[in-house]
């Protein structure tokens, strides 16, 4: 089968045709995705049909896999199912939080280097994936904006996250939320390479040393600039497509679907390789 690659805009996404699961665990073809990911932030393989095997091979070639501590697959502890069906995931009732704009681990001193998805079952209605790029979003902010915001710090929250898909939790639920520690991260994230993005999301409560009214209204602003289409893609999922993002760099969110749906995806994440500085 040919194979095709075609840029989805300037600043983000890559879709890539023609290859298979099989095509996709050596070493070779992991470089060429992490040269891909460096430029484009969002590598989409279309209708791979990569099984949990291949996905866990080629994960080990990018880096450290992340061994799912709760709701990973038999066989392969490294592969999480995400879904909102508690009968498959433990973790099924958190889903409804990832409808807004995150990346992973924010509250990690080391937050997940990648993440790569596949789908297995599709939503009948909702359950796309956008994702943002937030490289490029603060490249493109003015110098008096960077200036700005280069010196500040931002507390984040999994409690926020959560409270934004449910205001009114049970005391358990809050419990459970508080039980994940709060962590406070620039910003701005600079690199040890020099590139610099915007650490921002659900999980970002409020700014050091600002009220809550002041810290919203640049959290929201800096949301509102890395959505905006030119920074954005927005993935409408087929069957056994395989999608890989720099989670350090690309916000991401899914649209809603619904609770009772039979979407079901497979994932891995791997280990972080830079602490936010």
């Amino acid at each position: 089968m040919t194979v095709t690659t075609t840029e989805i805009s300037d600043h983000i996404g890559l879709e890539v045709t023609g290859m298979t699961g099989a095509d996709l665990v050596g070493a070779e073809a992991a470089g060429q995705l992490r040269t891909a990911l460096d430029r484009y932030g969002v590598v989409v393989y279309r209708e791979a049909h990569i099984t949990d095997a291949e996905l866990v091979a080629l994960s080990r070639h990018l880096g450290e896999v992340v061994v799912a501590p709760f709701g990973g697959e038999k066989e392969f502890p490294e592969v999480q199912a995400v879904t909102r069906d508690p009968s498959k995931s433990v973790l099924a009732a958190y889903r409804e939080g990832t409808f807004f704009w995150h990346i992973d681990g924010a509250t990690d001193e080391v937050p997940q280097q990648a993440t790569l998805l596949t789908a297995k079952v599709v939503a009948d209605d909702g359950g796309d994936t956008e994702f943002a790029n937030t490289f490029a979003a603060y490249e493109a902010l003015s110098e008096a904006e960077k200036a700005e915001i280069d010196d500040l710090r931002v507390v984040h929250s999994f409690a926020h996250s959560q409270e934004l898909a449910n205001p009114e939790p049970t005391a358990k639920q809050r419990a459970a939320w508080d039980r994940v520690p709060t962590r406070v991260h620039p910003l701005v994230w600079t690199r040890a390479n020099g590139r610099k993005s915007l650490l921002i999301g659900a999980t970002a409560a409020s700014i050091v040393g600002w009220s809550e009214e002041e810290s919203r209204a640049l959290l929201d602003r800096l949301l509102d600039w890395s959505g905006q289409p030119r920074f954005s893609l927005r993935h409408q999922w087929k069957p056994g497509d395989l999608v890989v993002w720099d989670n350090t760099g690309m916000l991401h969110r899914a649209q809603p679907y619904d609770a009772g749906s039979s979407r079901l995806m497979h994932r891995t994440t791997l280990v972080g390789e830079e602490a936010v500085a």
